[in-house]
């Protein structure tokens, strides 16, 4: 008797079993989601760094919505450049539009020389935390607190803290402009600027809004708001706003005019060759007769 219900209990359980697996085999089929095989195809030729500099969720969501996208011209893959990006558009069978390429930089050059230390920080070592709990060690509210927040999140080891200046470094050969750092300044002094073939780039390198006299004394580089470097642009491409210069570089020929006039040197000018010394022509005088 025990053995003819051990034998009854093994066979329902097994029915059981087999009418489970058609269920589910069949509520599979009907609620399977088909994804695009080019989702993969896309996502092979992108670099990998999952940074989310292309604005998605790493290189898969980026490749899924590439695919699904019917216009790909405000798409890109900064880590990969324009060269990885046609690669992207080939497998879709679209032509990529080639980008110029950007570059990050720090938009304040208050080192200790130029900005004097008023109080010390004691407390965690992030720049988002100490923003919430104090405007900074100096006079300067607006500037870099160089707790290296933009270090941390870079994933291409290009930023490191300057021991001596207390600011980051960027560096040219391996940014790739994904953006993570710019995200990561709670004081936003990091931006992305167009990458010239030569590396060459002008920027005011101050953010400090408050009116000159006041700023030059919070950090002897500090913009002024004097307004010289707009006056002197002859391409119209710096703007005064809030006491504040701002160059675009959409708009800049980098003739390097407002450098030269800028009273504080609030201006940079990166990777041009040295400028010649002025010649002083002496005067002669006049002849009489």
């Amino acid at each position: 008797m025990s053995y003819s219900i051990i034998l009854y209990t093994v066979l329902m359980l097994s029915a059981l079993g087999v009418v489970s697996a058609i269920i589910l085999y069949f509520v599979a089929q009907k609620f399977k989601v088909f994804e695009d095989p080019r989702i993969d195809e896309v996502e092979a030729v992108l670099p990998g760094a999952n940074c989310g500099g292309c604005g998605f969720p790493g290189c898969r969501g980026f490749a899924d919505a590439f695919v699904k996208a019917d216009d790909i011209s405000t798409m890109f893959c900064p880590p990969g450049g324009n060269e990885t990006f046609a690669a992207a558009a080939k497998v879709l069978g679209k032509e990529a539009i080639a980008q110029d390429p950007m570059i990050a930089v720090v938009r304040c050059s208050g080192s200790p020389e130029h900005r004097s230390r008023t109080s010390t920080y004691d407390g965690a070592q992030s720049c988002k935390i100490a923003t919430t709990l104090f405007s900074g060690d100096t006079g300067c509210q607006f500037g870099c607190l160089g707790l290296g927040d933009c270090v941390v999140v870079c994933k291409f080891d290009a930023i490191y803290i300057d021991e001596t200046t207390g600011l980051p470094v960027i560096s040219d050969e391996k940014c790739t402009a994904c953006g993570a750092c710019v995200k990561a300044c709670p004081k936003f002094i990091i931006e992305m600027r167009k990458k010239d073939p030569k590396g060459k780039r002008i920027f005011v390198s101050c953010i400090n809004k408050e009116k000159g006299g006041v700023a030059k004394k919070s950090c002897a580089v500090a913009c002024i708001g004097c307004g010289k470097c707009v006056k002197v642009c002859p391409h119209d491409a710096i703007t005064m706003e809030n006491n504040l210069a701002y160059i675009d570089y959409l708009k800049c020929k980098l003739c390097r005019k407002c450098v030269e006039d800028c009273p504080t040197n609030a201006i940079l000018e990166l990777h041009f060759p040295p400028r010649k010394p002025k010649v002083e022509v002496e005067v002669q005088p006049e002849k009489t007769e």
